[in-house]
């Protein structure tokens, strides 16, 4: 009898044991899986590296012999240089919108550039209905960060964390100070209207701070109601800002290693205001223009910056699991910054390819080649699709950006061929193919204004110099006709 109550238990505890088991592997089954899990795969992390104001001939691997960059240079050794790649703003705010979505902004109307106070104002940001690259990878399982520089609205409503990033360290608004007043540890040139005591030109304030009327303005109050902030709370930074932004970033990837992260660290340098560490400044003793000695000492640090961030990679042995975007925001803003866009045309605030076409450099070590350039146009509008299909997401719908993975991978050919559209108030532009139109300006006749319109091929004048709208009547009319078209469907600015 007792024999058989033991077997007739084990029997039970079998059973128990079995069911178990079998409903346990149907709720597995039946629940979302990780992406890239259920294969043992792992998906890649993404890593997003955005200089801000960066000129596109300033790095030694775009040309520049006078300001090493030897980590940036490397990133290019190791991965694909872009030569084409062009951004969707001439400036920060509506360039990082399109970066962040994949849409062009003007089709939200994000498509002017808020600075200062107005950045604080209510209806000034991101809307939140925009789905941004953060949110797609934080729905996907990835560990979301974003370290630097947001601008893209500096109410509660517009928060990085309220637009799918984890984590934020950084700030909100347009710029910030590189050290904290008064200075003493840097090397600083501000913008001012005027000079006291009649001077012109510049005007030594103190031993480490140079004044300069060259701008005809003051420098902008960057930090006035914009605290560094980890998350939502204020941070006492003590660190010159471009290497604390370096630490936070290694900081993430050290604490979030072990599974899938999205790491965005948009940099404020070479952004003004101009302040560079005494240190970095002595690498620099030849360069005699001490405005330009102090940009050339803040891009040394960007580099250095960068540096960090990839030989964290690698000493973690992430660089084969790991796609690295570098890019700039837009072009130099060359009178304010020194910064050179050469051999191209205009600089920030233009719609000239020194505006609008920026350095761009993809590493993903075994999955991309090395050391090749890639001469055809992209936009960061494909960054999201890109990202999306190198991780194995779906993508949202409503991109206006392409995959390029498998012209990176050239595992297909070249885009040869995009159309691609810009608006902001009285500036415009559009490519198609070598074709490019530019309007600077609109002009006022008759009590009405019109844009004017200029033609240029850019594969025969990159430099944008010859204005072909007269010879070439029938390209200007067909380009026009598809800006107009695109451009009846965008939205109205929202502030």
């Amino acid at each position: 009898m007792l024999w058989h109550s033991f077997r007739q238990a084990v029997w039970f505890r079998r059973m128990y044991v079995w069911i178990g088991i079998t409903l346990a592997g149907v709720v597995w089954w039946s629940a979302p899986q990780a992406i890239g899990q259920s294969d043992g795969v792992r998906p890649p992390n993404i890593v997003l590296l955005v200089a801000d104001d960066l000129g596109y001939g300033e790095l030694g691997c775009q040309g520049n012999p006078e300001i090493p960059t030897p980590h940036i240079d490397q990133m290019a050794n190791q991965g694909v240089r872009c030569t084409q790649f062009y951004v969707t703003a001439p400036n920060c705010s509506p360039s990082r919108a399109g970066l962040f979505t994949g849409r062009i902004p003007t089709r939200f109307g994000y498509e002017m550039n808020p600075i200062g106070a107005k950045n604080e104002q209510p209806g000034i940001g991101l809307p939140p209905n925009e789905r941004t690259l953060a949110e797609m990878l934080q729905d996907a399982g990835y560990t979301t960060g974003l370290i630097g520089k947001w601008h893209l609205g500096g109410s509660a409503e517009y928060h990085p964390q309220r637009h799918g990033f984890d984590y934020f360290f950084g700030f909100t608004h347009e710029g910030h100070y590189y050290v904290r007043p008064p200075y003493a540890e840097a090397m600083t040139m501000l913008r001012r209207k005027r000079l006291p005591a009649g001077h012109q030109g510049r005007y030594w304030a103190s031993p480490h701070l140079l004044y300069s009327d060259h701008m005809g303005h003051h420098e902008p109050d960057y930090d006035a109601n914009n605290p560094i902030v980890r998350n939502g709370q204020p941070v006492d930074e003590r660190a010159y800002l471009t290497d604390a932004l370096a630490r936070e970033a290694v900081q993430f990837i050290e604490t979030y290693r072990a599974a899938p992260f999205f790491l965005c660290v948009t940099f404020n340098a070479v952004h003004s205001p101009l302040q560079a560490k005494q240190s970095t400044m002595q690498r620099f003793a030849h360069i005699e223009d001490m405005h330009r000695r102090i940009f050339a000492a803040m891009l040394s640090d960007l580099d250095e910056a960068v540096g960090a961030i990839t030989a964290t990679l690698d000493r973690h042995g992430l660089a084969d699991d790991t796609l690295v975007l570098f890019l700039s925001d837009n072009g130099g803003p060359t009178k304010e910054l020194t910064s050179s866009n050469l051999p191209l045309r205009g600089g920030k605030g233009t719609m000239y390819e020194g505006g609008l076409r920026v350095p761009a450099i993809w590493r993903w070590d075994g999955a991309i080649p090395a050391a090749r350039v890639y001469e055809h146009p992209l936009s960061s509008l494909d960054v999201m699709p890109t990202v999306a299909a190198a991780c194995g997401i779906a993508p949202p719908e409503d991109l206006d950006g392409l995959d390029v993975l498998p012209q990176l991978r050239q595992s297909a050919e070249p885009i040869r061929s995009r159309d691609l559209y810009w608006r902001q108030g009285n500036r415009a532009a559009y490519r198609a193919g070598d074709w490019k139109i530019v309007s600077p300006y609109k002009s006022r006749a008759g009590g009405s204004e019109a844009r004017v319109w200029e033609l240029y091929n850019i594969r025969d004048d990159l430099e944008e110099q010859h204005d072909l709208a007269q010879q070439h009547p029938d390209v200007l009319h067909d380009l026009q006709d598809r800006w107009q078209a695109l451009d009846a469907v965008m939205a109205p600015p929202l502030f």
